[in-house]
């Protein structure tokens, strides 16, 4: 990997050395797929300076939740990140960029396929400045095939992958998840992929390579036995509310005191266990349910049992008794109890991070845990251009003068 200057951290934070110190990565993205995917290398380690509009930032400094006029959401996927503005359309922004490239081992972006070979800035141009870049670039339908100049927003990639037509209720509209679930995942496909360039530049013949991840595929992998199925069987799966065709009993189940539980009981002995565990044991040998297939086939009729079951107890008598016959299930929770769970608590999944606007926030904690060279937040998502000065004149010499100019000219 280059070897590049790591940026100082505010005042109090002490820096470890995660498994990706020394690795250098220009973050050239916006809003959250491509950012996203940094965030997880500056996580571990990674000298990520991320790259904003001079005099506007990351469109994601306007999303909520907001408070006091600042973006949330941008404190956690801007954490522990280095800060610059550069407008990458200008011909001497792009002059600042290629020179910013030298020194980098990955460049991620996200904009619309054609853009940066319209700046000069393709992998054929950027690969003659550095030859082992990684450049790994974020896009809804691919750099490739007939879609790829569509918009390419994560709920049009969701649609797209097919799992919405299979996720909800029968009769209820497709059901899309409440977080921009395809961008997220596309980020950690992202994040993966830069690293298996990085393995096979460095152990197989030192040169980088380019890196084409869309929104969709990544989801549209997950789908897994979807396409086999079909291809074998001609099976379109359908809407079935919280149930899987798969698997049986799988479902959430209401308490007498209003909390939902969810049960996965597809394995034999799992099932069996569940059945002792409510004095239903004569569930085992039922025709209706003796295997996971035969459950399957009458899942509603097994699922009003559970439900009339669970309809006569609280919620803590459920999982006490489940604990004791150790029954996989668990409440449907709600941020409110994370943030009072003690397993949480235990693992540390919420930690406290320094920040320039609110003194300190939490946010989730970096995953996954390392032994031996863990990640850390080291600060959250800080103000626009925080770290223009030591960059440009600390680290590309450039002079105050040029600073000052370019500047004005809006360029930083």
């Amino acid at each position: 990997m280059n070897q590049s200057r790591q940026g100082e951290e505010s005042p109090g934070t002490q820096r470890r050395a995660g498994p990706l110190s020394g690795m250098r990565v220009i973050d050239a993205g916006s809003m959250i797929a491509g950012p996203l995917a940094a965030t997880q290398l500056a996580d571990f380690g990674a000298d990520v300076i991320k790259i904003e509009m001079p005099g506007i930032g990351d469109s994601i400094r306007q999303w909520a939740p907001m408070k006091e006029g600042r973006s949330l959401w941008w404190k956690v996927i801007g954490r522990n990140k280095r800060l610059l503005t550069l407008k990458l359309s200008d011909p001497d922004g792009q002059e600042i960029f290629r020179e910013l490239v030298r020194s980098a081992d990955i460049v991620i972006e996200n904009y619309k396929p054609g853009t940066f070979e319209r700046w000069g800035l393709g992998y054929a141009e950027l690969s003659k400045i550095n030859p082992r870049l990684v450049l790994v670039r974020v896009s809804g339908f691919g750099q490739t095939g007939p879609y790829s100049q569509r918009g390419g927003y994560g709920t049009i990639a969701e649609a797209f992958s097919g799992i919405p037509s299979f996720t909800g209720f029968p009769d209820k509209p497709p059901t899309l998840p409440g977080f921009p679930m395809a961008d997220s995942v596309a980020s950690t496909f992202a994040a993966m992929s830069a690293m298996f360039a990085i393995y096979n530049r460095d152990h197989n013949g030192g040169k980088g390579q380019e890196v084409d991840v869309s929104l969709y595929e990544p989801l549209f992998r997950l789908v897994e036995a979807q396409v086999i199925g079909f291809d074998q069987l001609g099976i379109v799966k359908q809407r079935q509310g919280n149930r899987l065709a798969e698997d049986s009993p799988r479902n959430t189940y209401q308490t007498r005191d209003g909390v939902w539980i969810g049960i996965s009981a597809s394995s034999q002995r799992t099932y069996e266990r569940l059945a002792h565990a409510i004095g239903m044991p004569e569930l085992i040998d039922d025709p209706r349910f003796v295997d996971n297939a035969s459950r399957c086939e009458h899942d509603q009729a097994l699922d009003a049992l559970l439900a009339a079951w669970f309809a006569q107890r609280d919620s803590q008598d459920v999982m006490s008794l489940f604990e004791r016959a150790d029954v996989v299930a668990g409440p449907v929770i709600d941020i409110r109890d994370i943030f009072a769970d003690p397993h949480y608590r235990a693992r540390e999944n919420i930690v406290q991070a320094q920040d320039d606007d609110f003194g300190s926030v939490r946010m989730q904690s970096v995953v996954p845990k390392f032994a031996a060279t863990p990640g850390e937040v080291r600060h959250a998502g800080r103000r626009l251009g925080a770290d223009n000065r030591e960059i440009y004149i600390g680290e590309l010499g450039m002079t105050e003068q040029k600073l000052s100019e370019l500047q004005s000219k809006g360029v930083i």
